[in-house]
């Protein structure tokens, strides 16, 4: 079988398994553990649960941890700012952007070794796999483009005009992707298979929206603003049928289909919203779960329900910053987990 097949097999897997029915009430979530690792800035995470691994994005060097041993490797592989480190499926390949070069890099989930590196656009940033095409979009916050890159041949091969300052996206699984535009506050609508931006959702009352995912069985939209609010979104419809109180500073929006759940950090505050997505018409904040302030971004292991988010102890931002610089020695990674 091909690299391109097990791609494809392994997400249409994932895609194939139904939201499992959750029965009675969801879980409480509390911080049961922390891991520590290398000073630094971090930025997003991602979990291989095939190999029992998460992956954080820092500021030099893409981290790894065994999920089963707790084994911390700080330096998988070096990185000039990297901003994403995302598994493909079935491949044992990792995709790195990597912020300060203008490059995305493809690299060996055994070895850290370097396999391609692609110039992208300004500031690749956040990424996400597309299983209808097989495909890998960046999104170039500095450019408005969505580079697309294809993991089998380890290609660039497009790129879509959006405009305005990019932040997450997430597609569908059937040929779409959801992008948000941090200083438009609004979603752009864009196909993957013509490589056109289609249309935008205009999202009133969102500040820089950051993390996004799709929930409710591709039915709804959750997408995390700056100013203490989560829009749910109709992405058919194209309105937002729904606002949610969470913390202020978000920048992921982390989706549990099996449970019926998604999770927004929110740096800003130190809290994890905890939102049932069990219904479609009643999606709602079920707890605010005390974390950290400085973790805002996480992963999901699907497996044991767990999250990890990274987070260290900020100084005093310097005029202009949004955040002050991690405190040497403070970087550690919360493991937050459900219980009774």
């Amino acid at each position: 079988m091909t690299i391109k097949a097990r791609i494809l097999a392994a997400a249409a897997l994932c895609l194939a398994l139904p939201p499992a029915a959750v029965a009675g009430a969801p879980p409480h979530y509390a911080v049961v553990d922390r891991l520590h690792g290398a000073d630094g800035g971090w930025d997003y995470a991602s979990v291989d649960a095939a190999r029992a691994r998460l992956y954080v994005a820092r500021t030099d060097a893409v981290m790894e941890v065994d999920l089963k041993t707790g084994k911390v490797v700080d330096r998988l592989a070096s990185a000039r700012r990297a901003h994403a480190v995302l598994p493909i499926p079935g491949t044992g390949l990792l995709l790195e952007t990597d912020g300060n070069s203008g490059l995305a890099r493809f690299v060996s989930g055994d070895t850290g070794a370097v396999l391609a590196e692609l110039a992208t656009g300004r500031k690749p940033d956040a990424a996400f796999f597309d299983p209808a095409t097989g495909l890998v979009g960046v999104m170039n916050g500095d450019d408005g483009t969505v580079s697309l890159l294809d993991p089998t041949t380890r290609t660039l091969v497009g790129a879509i005009t959006v405009g305005g300052a990019l932040e997450a996206g997430a597609p569908d699984g059937k040929g779409l992707a959801y992008v948000n535009v941090e200083d438009k506050g609004m979603i752009a609508v864009i196909d993957l298979r013509a490589r056109t931006l289609l249309r935008s959702i205009a999202m009133p009352g969102c500040e820089e929206p950051s993390g996004i995912a799709l929930v409710a069985d591709g039915t709804r939209l959750i997408s995390a603003c700056a100013n203490g609010k989560a829009m749910v979104v109709d992405p058919v419809a194209g309105t937002v049928v729904a606002t949610l109180a969470i913390g202020r500073g978000p920048d992921a929006v982390i989706a549990d289909p099996a449970r019926g759940l998604a999770f927004i950090p929110s740096g800003g505050t130190g809290t994890l919203a905890v939102i049932d997505t069990r219904q479609a018409k009643a999606i709602r904040v079920l707890a605010s779960v005390p974390t950290q302030v400085g973790a805002r971004t996480g992963a999901l292991d699907p497996t044991t329900g767990r999250l990890y988010l990274p987070a260290a102890t900020l100084g005093a931002p310097a005029p202009g910053a949004k955040r002050g610089a991690p405190v040497p020695g403070s970087f550690v990674i919360l493991v937050v987990a459900p219980g009774a």
